[in-house]
């Protein structure tokens, strides 16, 4: 969370880019830094006028204030769901090596500003087929009928038109015992 948010100020602030930087752990020039969402939280509610920052799930289930923010189309938006998923379905990923993207600052008017991904890592060469079928039949489950789920915990799904690339890279470069995995 640490460094999705010093990332974000990072790209709209040269000052603090150069001497506070992007790091899981930042030297705080003021106030005082808590440990995790609970940590955080904990001071933004004890501290009159303070603000911090959660992940957006630890914040709905703990019922947290929060804010609106000028993103960078100039429009202020909501942390929502349908703004943190204009974030993730106006980012550049065909352009991303790996697909490996940092969703904050991104285009378009509804994108929220700070939104990060999580990722998972899979080897382009994997000792085992049918483990590598059944990972795969899995996180297509996932993409395809997990977005309920996702919901219901907070998360939104990836777009559709980037798991779809992201299967497209699948059958062109994952190989199981040098046999392709997938589909």
């Amino acid at each position: 969370t640490t460094w999705v948010f010093t990332n974000y100020l990072s790209k709209v602030s040269a000052t603090w880019a150069v001497k506070v930087g992007v790091e899981k752990s930042v030297a705080w020039p003021v106030g005082v830094g808590g440990k995790g969402n609970p940590g955080v939280a904990s001071y933004v509610q004890q501290v009159d006028g303070s603000i911090g920052y959660v992940e957006y799930a630890y914040a709905v289930e703990n019922k947290l204030a929060h804010t609106q923010m000028e993103n960078r189309a100039g429009k202020f938006v909501q942390p929502t769901a349908e703004a943190f998923t204009a974030a993730a379905a106006n980012a550049a990923w065909k352009n991303a090596p790996g697909y490996y993207m940092v969703l904050t600052h991104q285009p378009g008017d509804g994108s929220w500003p700070i939104t990060g991904a999580s990722f998972i890592l899979v080897h382009k060469n994997i000792k085992g087929a049918q483990t590598a079928k059944a990972m795969f039949k899995f996180f297509d489950w996932c993409y395809h009928k997990g977005t309920e789920a996702a919901a219901k915990l907070y998360y939104v799904p990836i777009p559709e038109n980037v798991y779809m690339m992201v299967e497209e890279t699948w059958k062109s470069d994952i190989r199981a015992d040098g046999m392709p995995v997938w589909p």
